[in-house]
Parts: C-alpha cells; structure tokens; sequence
C-alpha cells in the first residue's frame, strides 16, 4: 500500500497538460533541428508536422460524432482494469482519419517519391487490416475481430509485398543493417526473415501499446519524429513522410488525451507500426528503430512473458502463476497504483529518452 500512495501522490498531471508538453517538445525540437539546418518555413520539417496535426485535430471534431452516428463504440474486456470500464461505447477505428491525413501529406509534401508512397501504401495496408478487425470486433458486438492466424497472415502478405518491393527498388544494399561505430552488417538472404519480422513485430507491439488513452498515439508521434530526424540527411524524402504521420498522431492526442473521446484501435495502432518499420527497412537503420521501439518492445515483451509464465506453472488443475498483475506491463502499473497519466507520463519521458539515444548511435 506504501507503493501504491507514493505513486498516486507523485506527479499526477491532466491529459491536457501532457498534450501540452507533447507538442511543445516536439515543435521546439524540430524547430531547433530547421534553425540548426538554416531550412526556411517552406523547406522546415515543422510545417507539414504543424499542418497535419492541425488537420487531424479539425477534422477529429466532424470525424467523432460521425463515428458516434455509425455506433462505433468500444466493447471493453471484462478481464481488464475495471477502471476501463467506464470507457464502453466511446468511438474507436479514430485510426480512419488519422493515418489517411499523414500518409497523404506526406506523400505530397515529398512530390510523390517512389519510397514515401511505398511506405504509405504500406501503413495504409496494416490500416485496412485494422479495419477490418475493428468492424469485426464491432460486428461481433465483443472484442474478438479477426482470428489471429488470419490476422498474422494478412499482414505478413503485406510485409513480403513491401519486403519484395524494397529489394526490387534499391537492390543488395537494402539487405545491410547499419550498427553504431559505422559497422555494416550484411543479412543476405537473412534480410527477408529479419525484415518481415520486423513490421510483423513492429505492428503487433504498437497494436499492444494502445490500451490507455494518449499512450500509443504520444509516442508513435515521438518515435515518428525521432526517426525523421535521424533519416533526414540521407532521406529527406521519408523524413517528410515520417514527420506528417508524427503531426497526425500528435493531432489525435487532441481527442485521445485522458479522458478520452476516441481510441484509435487496431485500425490506427497497426498502421503505425507499419510505417515505422517500413521505413527503419527501407533507410537500413533496423538497429535504430530497435531503440526507438524500445517501449513497444518491451509491452510486447510483458506480453509473451506473461502467457509462457503462465503456462510454465501450471498445475494439476491447470491453472498457472501471472508474472505481472495484467499484461501488457502499462496495465500492470495500473493495477499497482498508477494513473493512466503517469502511466502515459513515465512512457513519454522514456520514448523521448530512447529517440536520444537513437540520435547519438546513428
């Protein structure tokens, strides 16, 4: 109980104010990296980052009630934080006019280049998955959607389609990792398993990361930022398309901040993995995406190590031991004590921390 009220008694702040200092964080660090760069406001990564998340946030206020309309609302597991819910029958499928918006952008914003439209068609791909599992789960009137072998499948369809084409566009060089201290890690043939791993993995986790309102939208928006800076010397052309789904994520925190209006679900979670890893794939940076990644990583992680612990302990009534209190592990924190906005809070401050270190192993 001592955790429990040392934790709630902590810095506690307001979804507004953590979308607040979401975009003052990420507008002044790209603010910084144009000044640093001499780009003007038409050559700035800013402006297509402030235009899109201000076109999502616009449209988001049309967009909701039409999903209210459409009765579009969230069934709730019932072996979830009973805290949640609360949260039965607000919208979900927000994903619909988020991913849409940024991918579009971007892919004008880079006078549709072959790689932003590949990564968009890409997203757009794991997005249409997500649809269809949401309208299932909605269907079904309970939160089961597309089996998951059928799931798996359709997106690994998407990632050797992807996979194929990047191989076809850019040829041997695309099977080299980059690592820090300029080591080139050649995959070979290796390439195709690792790279279809990676957007399998990629879109699950974040699919995983979307169960508090403002988390997996917040730090997709960081880590897409991240990652376009990071590119943007050797690929000015992704950096912009990484920088206006970053905006558009950003503008659905407006209406997903805590308490939330709309959920993204797994038709915005898995478009944004997807895109991730399109794009660490294509720009040869696996190994920084695995950084960046690294709090969709670890909520993944939570997961798989709940289920083998579980099974691993077993007994003659079949019934196992939980490792956390709930996976994933931001449930876990809830279920200790935590607020969804510490929650979102903490993991914020460790997706920006993990962008910096992205930035200085590049």
């Amino acid at each position: 109980m001592e955790g429990k009220s040392a934790s709630v008694k902590g810095f506690n702040p307001t979804g507004t104010v953590l979308l607040i200092l979401l975009g003052t964080v990420l507008t002044g660090a790209l603010l910084w990296l144009d000044l640093q760069q001499g780009r003007d406001l038409l050559s700035s990564l800013l402006l297509p980052f402030l235009v899109s998340a201000g076109l999502v946030a616009a449209i988001g206020f049309q967009a909701i009630p039409l999903l209210k309309q459409l009765k579009m609302g969230q069934f709730i597991r019932e072996d979830g934080p009973q805290a949640h819910l609360k949260k039965a029958g607000t919208p979900t499928m927000g994903g619909v006019f988020v991913v849409p918006v940024g991918a579009i952008l971007g892919v004008i914003w880079s006078h549709f280049n072959p790689d932003a439209i590949a990564v968009a068609v890409t997203s757009l791909g794991y997005l249409a998955i997500g649809g269809v599992d949401d309208w299932k789960s909605l269907s079904n009137r309970k939160n089961e959607g597309l089996t998951p072998k059928g799931k798996l499948a359709l997106q690994a369809a998407i990632a050797i389609a992807f996979c194929g084409w990047a191989f076809y566009s850019r040829g041997n060089a695309i099977t080299n990792v980059h690592l820090p201290l300029q080591i080139v890690l050649p995959l070979g043939l290796f390439f195709w398993a690792v790279a279809v791993f990676a957007l399998l993995a990629e879109s699950n986790a974040t699919n995983l990361t979307d169960g508090v309102d403002g988390l997996a939208g917040g730090t997709g928006a960081i880590a897409l930022a991240g990652l376009a800076a990071i590119i943007l010397p050797k690929e000015p052309n992704l950096a912009i398309l990484c920088i206006c789904l970053s905006g558009s994520y950003l503008g659905f925190v407006v209406h997903n901040r805590n308490k939330a209006k709309v959920f993204m679900g797994d038709t915005g979670s898995l478009a944004l993995g997807g895109a991730l890893a399109a794009v660490g794939i294509l720009t040869e940076n696996l190994w920084v995406l695995f950084i960046i990644s690294g709090i969709f990583a670890v909520e993944a992680l939570s997961v798989t190590l709940q289920v083998g612990y579980y099974k691993a302990t077993k007994d003659a009534d079949g019934k196992g031991k939980r490792l956390f209190k709930m996976a994933p592990i931001h449930h876990h924190l809830e279920l200790s004590g935590w607020t969804e906005t510490q929650v979102v809070g903490m993991f914020y401050a460790i997706e920006v921390l993990l962008v910096a270190i992205g930035w200085a192993s590049r």
